[in-house]
Parts: structure tokens; sequence; C-alpha cells
């Protein structure tokens, strides 16, 4: 016969009777479980040392509830948009996003330590031994367990301790919001509020808004130097970043090329705000790629694209369409453009079409020309597409 059948099993009336205690005490003697160690951390209640334990407890609960608030506070309010490295408001542009980390991972620390703090301080020191037994429990055996469950809260005194009740609930609270405010931020502005613009999902910052010429444009390093693209400027087989120039137009709407030549030059200061935003925009960012001489007579051109290139020369957008990483790399061997973040590639003899990854779209192109009086790249629009990963109302 077995040991379970050699054991005492109240009726279901005489489990209904049962308190708490009588369920723990019974719970343990049919699991086979031998206290060895039950020590209660503070057998006298209400004594000074015990309630420092609890103000430490609650002052990290405390710490967490402030941090959490605060990284709501600065995820809302903090001046997160980008700022000239010569500006009043760089600094705090700087620091929004340490702040963001600073402040959600103290909320994480303060309810960690909390937690271990006050099972350390104030949950009984506990050693037991059980026999292991397999198969699924039987109802008493579930019963048992959950008067376990129970006999551990009271134990613990949380039931009487509200300071920490109070601050734990404040710290989980707050945490909570700050994990919200994630992905609850992103809905609260339309994205189409501003569609036929070039703050839109649909343009970027190649749009000319007045018809104006948008000529391609270097980064030097130096956010006001300007320096355009010249045809000359890249060797068969190589790759250039760049981004929109908006030139100066006169009253009829033509390329004012007078004033052009003085900013080149230097006799006349360009807003350093746009000159800045130009190369911070997250999808201004333009692979300009001269194809060598014996690869371009095996380009694939997409359909309503045949003149968006200029000779050898093409325009892709730098922005991954799988998730928005930068596609930076380019193989002048094989002719692919290559995303370093999940190694998606792109061939860019076939309308930059993904050929390996997870990308599933080929990247937007360009349309480009050679201005004839400067000789300088421009674009001779916005792309026909919008740019980067997938939207809910994009089609293609």
């Amino acid at each position: 016969m077995s040991d379970d059948a050699k054991k005492e099993i109240p009726s279901d009336d005489q489990l209904a009777e049962m308190d708490r205690d009588e369920l723990l005490k019974l719970g343990g003697e049919l699991d086979d479980v031998q206290l060895v160690e039950y020590d209660d951390p503070w057998p006298v209640k209400g004594t000074r040392a015990e309630k420092r334990a609890e103000r430490a407890v609650a002052a990290w609960f405390t710490l967490a509830g402030l941090a959490g608030l605060a990284f709501v506070g600065v995820f809302i309010a903090w001046p997160w948009r980008y700022a000239p490295a010569h500006s009043d408001a760089h600094v705090l542009y700087l620091l929004y996003t340490p702040l963001l980390g600073l402040t959600l991972g103290l909320a994480i620390v303060g309810i960690g330590v909390g937690v271990v703090m006050y099972a350390k301080k104030f949950l009984p020191h506990e050693v037991a031994v059980q026999q292991r037994h397999e198969g699924r429990s039987p109802e008493i055996d579930r019963q048992t367990f959950v008067a376990h469950l129970a006999d551990a809260g009271a134990v613990s005194g949380i039931a009487r301790r509200s300071l920490i009740k109070r601050t734990a609930l404040f710290g989980t609270g707050a945490f909570g919001l700050a994990v919200a405010a994630l992905p609850l931020g992103s809905l609260i502005k339309n994205p189409h509020a501003e569609s036929t613009t070039k703050d839109g999902l649909w343009h970027t910052g190649w749009l000319a808004p007045q018809g104006e010429r948008v000529f391609m444009r270097r980064d030097t390093g130096d956010s006001h130097s300007i320096e355009l693209v010249k045809p000359e400027d890249l060797d068969a087989g190589s790759m250039e970043t760049v981004f929109p120039f908006h030139a100066p137009v006169t009253k009829s709407g033509e390329v004012d090329y007078a004033a052009l030549d003085d900013i080149l030059a230097g006799r006349k200061r360009v807003d350093p705000a746009e000159l800045s935003e130009a190369l911070t925009r997250s999808d201004n960012p333009v692979m300009l790629i001269r194809l060598r001489p014996e690869d371009g007579v095996k380009v694939v051109k997409a359909q309503n694209q045949e003149d968006f290139n200029y000779g050898d020369y093409y325009a892709y957008t730098k922005i991954c369409s799988h998730l928005g990483c930068p596609t930076s790399l380019y193989e002048q061997r094989t002719n692919r453009i290559l995303c370093p973040c999940h190694q998606s590639q792109f061939d860019a003899l076939h309308y930059a079409k993904p050929i390996f990854g997870p990308a599933t779209r080929k990247l937007a192109q360009l349309p480009i020309q050679v201005d004839a009086r400067t000789g300088y790249f421009y674009a001779t629009a916005d792309f026909n597409e919008a740019v980067g990963p997938a939207f809910w109302e994009r089609k293609s």
C-alpha cells in the first residue's frame, strides 16, 4: 500500500469546514513537507528597527513612482527636436534621450530593489524539504496550496503595512503609466494632418512647395557649410550621401542664380536652423550612385521611373523599406545596397528591389537632373512614393 493511501484524507464536508491554519497544516502533511526553519524576522512587532526597514522599502517604491512620473513629464514636455550645435537649446536636445533612460531605469530599479528588500526584511525565513511526486495534484492539494499562498500573504505582514502598500501602488502605477506612455504617445499626433507638406508621411525634405529647385548637398561635417554636388565629383562605381538644399528664387519663381552664387561663395548667409534640419531630418538622406559604364547598360528600370536617372547616376532613398534603418553600404562589385541592421540587400541594377533579407519593397527612387547653368545635380521632384517602412494607408 502506498504512503498516500495510509494518510487520513478528510471528506469534502470536513474540508469545507477547515480554516486556513488547518488547511495549511493538512497541506504540509499531505505533501510530505517538513519545515526545517520558519523564523519570523520580527517576533516583536512595532519596534524601531521594523519601522526603519518599512520606511526603507517605502522609500524605494516612492523613488520608483517619482521616476515614473518624471519619465512621463520628460516624454511629453522636454524639447526633443534637433537644435543646432551652437544654439541655446542644443544642450536640452542632447539630454532628452539620456533623461528618458535615466528616469525609466530608476523606476525599474526602485521597484526591483523595493520588492527584494521587502522579501528579505519581512517575509519569514523558511527552509522546507518536500518529497517529489509525479502527476496532477488532486483537488485537496490545490485547496491546501491556496491556503499556503494566503498564509504567505498573512505572515508577510503586508496587510498591516499601509505605508509600503501605498508606496508600492504609487511606484508600480507610475511605472505602468510610463510604460503606457510609449505606445500611446505615437497615437496622439495625427500623422496625416500635414500630408501635403514635407512633414507628412507621403513627402520628404526634397519637396519643393514653391516650385524652387532643390539641389543635392553633401555633408561636410559643418552644418553651416553648403557644398553642392556635380557629376564629376563621383568616380565610376562610387556612392555619396546627399541632402536637399532649396535654392533661392526670384519673384517670378525662377532660380536666383546671383543669390545662389553669393551663398556658395559665403557672401550671403542662410538660416542655420534650416541648414541643420536638412542634414538631420530622418527622411532626407539620399544615396547618389554612379554605376560603372559596363553596369549601366544592364539596368532594369521600374515602371513610371524610366527618366528618373541621369546617365549612369541613380539616386535612391537611404531609408530602408523594412524598418527605416540607413542603407549605408554600397557594394561596388555586385552593385548591391546593404542595410546593416537586418541584412536586407537591394539590387541597384534592378530599380533597387530587395533580393535578400526581410525587406519586401524596393527603395524609393529620386528623379534627378543636372542644372544646365551651374552643373550641379538637383531633384526634379520629390519621391513618387513614401519612403521607409510600411504604414496603414500605404498600398505598395
